[in-house]
């Protein structure tokens, strides 16, 4: 803790970039733990359900599961979700590079954010464009339809579908730019998002994550805790 806190105070422009487990501590589950979403038992994998192809064919399906499983909108920040908050109102903290969908990290204050796999926060009509919020999808039943009697379409990547352009740019920028490199609650195993741990040019790299990941032999720093307890320690 004391040379993640020194790291901290030496630098001037932190990327945090985070996965499920930054979330699993307000009580969102995780994939691929083992009490994760994706080793739970259902009649189609959740991969499957989670996919382009599956949303256009079973769209009532894939309405049931992801009302019951990927909405948390009762789900409150966490603190590290704070603590990075206030790294950033502190000058730190540049962004936060996020592979969740959940929203927490605005929630708790944080204002540069690229949500590389989306948000559930945002719906688009799949015919005319139109945006709803979540409370609409959340009150609606079954397949949620625009006035245009179109299909609404979570902003959330599907499997099989390509990570946002301009989010993945400001990703980029952000991490190959900043001074310290803190990754956390993410076992790095999917890509492309995994791989952006390469841009980064630094020499203060950190991992923060419950079990061991492919990338912790070249950081500069690991801690195996829970991203919340560690993050609570420091002092901005």
């Amino acid at each position: 803790m004391s040379t993640l806190q020194e790291m901290i105070n030496s630098s001037g422009s932190i990327v945090f970039f985070g996965g499920a487990g930054v979330s699993t501590e307000s009580g969102i589950p995780d994939f691929r733990s083992a009490d994760g979403l994706y080793n739970q038992k259902y009649d189609v994998p959740p991969e499957t359900m989670l996919s382009h192809e599956y949303f256009f064919s079973h769209t009532d399906k894939f309405y049931d599961f992801y009302r019951e499983k990927m909405l948390a909108t009762d789900k409150l920040p966490n603190p590290a979700h704070k603590k990075l908050a206030e790294l950033e109102a502190a000058g730190k903290l540049t962004a936060v590079v996020t592979q969740n969908i959940d929203g927490l990290h605005q929630a708790a204050g944080s204002k540069t954010v690229y949500e590389l796999h989306g948000s559930v926060y945002r719906n688009t009509c799949v015919r005319c464009g139109k945006k709803y919020d979540v409370d609409y999808i959340q009150s609606s039943s079954g397949v949620p339809h625009c006035e245009c009697g179109g299909i609404i379409k979570p902003d959330v990547v599907l499997y099989g579908e390509q990570l946002d352009d301009m989010t993945v740019r400001g990703a980029l920028n952000a991490i190959s730019n900043c001074d310290m490199l803190i990754i956390a609650g993410t076992s790095l195993t999917v890509y492309p998002a995994a791989g952006f741990i390469r841009y980064y040019q630094g020499d203060k790299l950190v991992l923060i994550n419950r079990d061991a990941t492919p990338f912790d032999g070249e950081a500069d720093l690991v801690i195996h805790d829970s991203v919340g307890k560690v993050l609570s320690q420091i002092t901005v």
